[in-house]
C-alpha cells in the first residue's frame, strides 16, 4: 500500500479530493446520499468516518460500461438503455468498493460499509454533480472515476466527513 496517498470526501461540499503526502493533487465535483449521512444498513445513506478502497473492478473497461452486482453487464451506457431501464441505479465505468475501518461505526454488524455496498463510482453524465442524489454511493463523472481509479492504489485510505 502506498500510505502517501489517500482520498478525502467532504458531504458538505460535495467534493472528493485526491492527497499525495498531504498535497491536492485533484478535487472533484461528486454526487453522495439523497438521504444524507447515516451509518445504518438499508438507510440508502452515505456513511461517514475512515475507509479503505476494498476492491477495484473494472479495469481497463470501456468508459460508459454498465455493472450490476458488480459484473459487467457487457452494455454500454446510452440514452437507448436509459429509457428501457428507467428505474436502474446506473453503476458505470468503475467501482472503487469501500470497507469502513471504525468497528460498530462503520465495520461489522448493521453499519457494515461493505455489506451495504459503498462505492465511488461512476454515473450518467446527464445526472447533476454538486447535489447529494445518490442510494449512498460516492458519484463521479465517467472520466474522472477512471481517472481516480487509476491514481488511487489498493487499499487507498478515504475518509468521508460532513
Amino acid at each position: 500500500m502506498d500510505s502517501d496517498r489517500r482520498i478525502h470526501i467532504s458531504i458538505s461540499q460535495q467534493t472528493l479530493t485526491a492527497l499525495e503526502q498531504d498535497e491536492v493533487v485533484k478535487s472533484y465535483s461528486i454526487s453522495s446520499a439523497l438521504n444524507g449521512i447515516g451509518q445504518q444498513s438499508g438507510s440508502g445513506c452515505t456513511p461517514l468516518g475512515g475507509h479503505y478502497i476494498r476492491a477495484k473492478i473494472g479495469s481497463g473497461a470501456a468508459p460508459n460500461s454498465v455493472f450490476v452486482g458488480r459484473r459487467f453487464t457487457g452494455e454500454i451506457y446510452s440514452d437507448e438503455l436509459a429509457a428501457q431501464y428507467p428505474n436502474r441505479d446506473w453503476i458505470l465505468s468503475r467501482i472503487m468498493w469501500l470497507s469502513g475501518k471504525e468497528k460498530g461505526f462503520n465495520r461489522l454488524g448493521k453499519v457494515d460499509s461493505m455489506t451495504r455496498y459503498i462505492y465511488i463510482h461512476g454515473t450518467p453524465d446527464s445526472e447533476p454533480m454538486g447535489v447529494a442524489k445518490s442510494h449512498g454511493c460516492i458519484r463521479m463523472r465517467n472520466n474522472e472515476v477512471i481517472e481516480l481509479f487509476d491514481w488511487a492504489p489498493d487499499f487507498c485510505p478515504v475518509l468521508i466527513e460532513e
